[in-house]
């Protein structure tokens, strides 16, 4: 009788060790929660549009691969950049050429447009690595801390940034994040999300957009200085016209 209540026993430590692993958080966990929150699959099945500072961008699904347009106006032509295996550029429908430098600035000028527009999804790509940071407290609110740096390969031009998100432990959304830059001699912004809303399935955020009062080297402290009021507000980041389809 012993023998089988020290069994039984055994077998509830076991299953209670196996709930624990399963509930452990991980830097990855915390993403791919998230995702699921914010649109999940859609992100690789719709097409998506809006537009942000006088400019229309435009997502296009393609065979498993995604083609990005940027179109404005400049002066009486239309301006179209394509960005996919390779950067086109059309006026007024006209195949251009781009000195290869400029495509590069235009093309990553896209890419960032469409990876904070479409937050979290992009924290998945191949070129992403995390960290988890454990829990933090922001405005009397729980939240999980990751850090994202990126490879060298496939990490871009700017692969040497680094960011921080903090997903809400209820929600499991992004409220707030972070980046540190090098690119015009640097700095860090913190970027607050607001106006949420879901278009066809999938969340959007505009973003107030600060930056520290003073130098300061440290990223991993930024959420520190909002709390304590060392940031000012340099710009607002509103996505209008949205259209997933």
């Amino acid at each position: 009788m012993i023998k089988k209540s020290m069994f039984f026993l055994l077998l509830i430590v076991i299953s209670a060790c196996k709930n624990e692993k399963k509930q452990e958080v991980t830097a990855q966990s915390v993403v791919d929660n998230a995702i699921k929150t914010t649109g999940d699959s859609l992100y690789k099945t719709k097409n998506i549009s809006f537009d942000f500072r006088n400019k229309k961008y435009v997502l296009l699904q393609d065979n498993g691969g995604r083609i990005m347009k940027r179109i404005f106006k400049q002066d009486s032509s239309t301006i179209t950049d394509i960005k996919s295996a390779k950067f086109t550029r059309l006026v007024n429908d006209s195949l251009v050429s781009v000195p290869d430098s400029m495509a590069v600035k235009f093309d990553n000028a896209i890419n960032s447009v469409f990876y904070f527009a479409l937050l979290p999804y992009g924290l998945n790509d191949a070129a992403v690595k995390k960290e988890f940071l454990g829990e933090v407290t922001i405005k009397e609110k729980q939240y999980y801390k990751v850090k994202i740096t990126f490879s060298e390969e496939n990490g871009g031009d700017d692969f040497e940034d680094t960011y921080l998100y903090w997903f809400n432990k209820e929600t499991t959304k992004p409220d707030y994040l972070a980046y540190k830059f090098f690119v015009n001699d640097g700095g860090m912004r913190f970027r607050v999300a607001y106006n949420e809303r879901y278009v066809n399935g999938i969340r959007f955020v505009d973003y107030e957009n600060y930056k520290p009062k003073t130098e300061s080297m440290n990223i991993l402290e930024i959420d520190k200085m909002f709390q304590n009021n060392e940031l000012e507000l340099l710009s607002k980041i509103e996505l209008d016209n949205i259209i997933v389809y």
